[in-house]
């Protein structure tokens, strides 16, 4: 067993916790698993097969600010996977900082994303660490591809759709839910710019014959990572699912937010997403089967007079994000962590660094052609 710990997977139980101890136990790397209950760490950690014999610990913590600033003391990663982020994150980033802990999430949500940039970012650059949300699929692979866009000389518009096909997880259900129905950005000409409440679009997706509805799905993460990069003007995201039956039944529940609950104060509207994403999603769907669970990730650039499109085809959006959190560890632990401060993962680590990890895998392949 290890003497020391370095890296603390935090909210370990959960759907997209097991799958980020998996990838960091092909990785060799020891971890403590922590949470608020150490019974069911260690029962759900006990369905995960890769664990056996490897080196990790499952420890109950409480979550507050004080008690995780004590428990992440000389560690070197945190991964945070308690969500819905905007009501549950703040006590952990909190905690990492007073700890000199880097930091990384898999948040979808853009609102929580904007609030770390402005509230910590500075104070994580002044002590050397990273602060990194998003570092799931969503938005990781779209900034991945969009840096891949940006290599080609004059481009500085980027858009940006997912094509997902896994069933969704009880804790994404609350956060999309919450982040969908707050205010959605894209940008436009260096500004940010809201997108209409409950309005879907119709996308073609590369290599598809049918059109999808698609929906920003709280604007991406990849408006966020671009709104002060000197190389983008225009920037924007929209997400689409297979399953368009359920994806449409999304976009109802948005229309009925609008209609029943716009007028109630933040709190109450957060309860409501909450209440309603646990009736959509009551149980944890199973592994995602690389036959069936198929994503694409198109990237189209643009600049005065050419452009650029960068496609990611691939599988397993959910193992893709247990990828990029156990990568972003054992790039800090090797001392391979090219930026701090509020980062993307494609600064934190390199973009061509991440689609090689995810591509030795079998996760993705991806093509770069002039258009």
């Amino acid at each position: 067993m290890a003497t020391t710990y370095e890296v603390v997977l935090y909210g370990a139980s959960g759907y997209t916790g097991k799958l980020t101890a998996w990838k960091l136990a092909e990785r060799g790397i020891p971890f403590i698993a922590a949470g608020r209950s150490k019974e069911r760490l260690e029962e759900e950690l006990a369905k995960v097969p890769e664990l056996a014999g490897h080196d990790y610990q499952c420890v109950a913590v409480q979550h507050e600010t004080g008690a995780l600033t004590e428990f992440f003391k000389g560690k070197k990663v945190v991964i945070n996977i308690v969500g819905p982020f905007m009501q549950l994150g703040s006590p952990v980033v909190e905690a990492s900082l007073a700890a000199g802990c880097n930091y990384f999430d898999t948040t979808g949500e853009t609102d929580w994303m904007s609030l770390l940039k402005r509230t910590y970012g500075e104070s994580f650059a002044a002590r050397g660490l990273a602060l990194c949300p998003g570092n799931s699929y969503m938005w990781a692979e779209g900034n991945l591809a969009a840096e891949i866009a940006l290599e080609t000389p004059g481009i500085d518009t980027l858009d940006v759709l997912y094509l997902g096909d896994s069933e969704v997880s009880v804790a994404s259900t609350m956060s999309f839910l919450r982040m969908c129905t707050q205010p959605q950005f894209y940008l436009r000409n260096k500004q940010l710019v809201q997108w209409p409440w409950a309005t879907p679009y119709q996308v073609h997706v590369p290599g598809e014959h049918m059109l999808l509805n698609a929906l920003p799905w709280s604007g991406g993460g990849e408006p966020v990572w671009y709104q002060d990069d000197p190389r983008v003007r225009n920037c924007q995201t929209l997400v689409s699912f297979r399953n368009q039956e359920r994806f449409l039944a999304v976009v109802g529940l948005l229309k009925k937010f609008e209609e029943e609950c716009r007028h109630l104060d933040p709190a109450k509207q957060e309860e409501v997403t909450n209440e309603w994403g646990k009736a959509v999603t009551q149980v944890e769907p199973p592994r995602e089967n690389p036959d069936v669970n198929r994503c694409t990730l198109s990237c189209q650039g643009r600049g005065n007079t050419n452009s650029v499109s960068v496609i990611l085809r691939g599988n397993s959006p959910y193992a893709q994000t247990g990828v990029l959190g156990a990568e972003a560890a054992r790039r800090v632990l090797r001392g391979q962590l090219h930026a701090v401060g509020f980062v993307s993962p494609a600064q934190a680590f390199g973009a061509r660094n991440l689609v090689a990890a995810q591509a030795e895998e079998g996760y993705l392949a991806y093509e770069v052609k002039s258009v």
